[in-house]
């Protein structure tokens, strides 16, 4: 990746960004026994697997509701990313939520592809955006929320790092 995001046009990294935080969080999520992964290590809703089931809801809010345009009840999964995204139910599973990530981001791929950067969509509570402001969101978010991840597995069992 080190030479696509230090060569590539402005499309390729900032997918590649984007795509390396993806990665970032679900590897932070992975080898977390079921346990561990729901450990409230601080005062919010913050866990491993909320994490990540967090920004599978991000993903489905910007790319399937906001930019294809999708009604949040016909989106599988949370479509808000809001803080009944945090919140695990006792039947998920790391490995489900996960999947469900994947599954998101893969979708949010798919929809972003046939667009220009300079695509402009319109929110509910703002004014208008490109595509181009919304991968750099996104790349925002998810950086925040894997600094987060890497902070919680350190507590846990000492990983560190990407």
């Amino acid at each position: 990746m080190e030479s696509l995001v230090r060569t590539a046009g402005e499309r390729e990294v900032l997918e590649a960004f984007l795509d390396s935080h993806r990665q970032v969080a679900v590897d932070k999520l992975r080898g977390l026994s079921e346990s561990d992964a729901r450990r409230r290590l601080v005062p919010s809703l913050t866990t491993p697997i909320g994490l990540v089931k967090h920004l599978a809801g991000v993903e489905r809010n910007w790319f399937q509701h906001i930019v294809a345009g999708r009604p949040r009840d016909e989106i599988a999964g949370d479509a808000r990313g809001g803080d009944a995204s945090w919140q695990i139910e006792d039947s998920e599973t790391v490995a489900g939520i996960i999947a469900a990530f994947e599954e998101a981001c893969a979708e949010s791929r798919r929809i972003a592809a046939g667009l220009p950067l300079d695509h402009v969509v319109s929110r509910e509570d703002v004014d208008d955006v490109s595509l181009r402001w919304i991968y750099v969101h996104l790349i925002r978010e998810h950086a925040r929320h894997c600094g987060h991840a890497d902070i919680l597995r350190e507590q846990i069992d000492g990983v560190a790092g990407a």
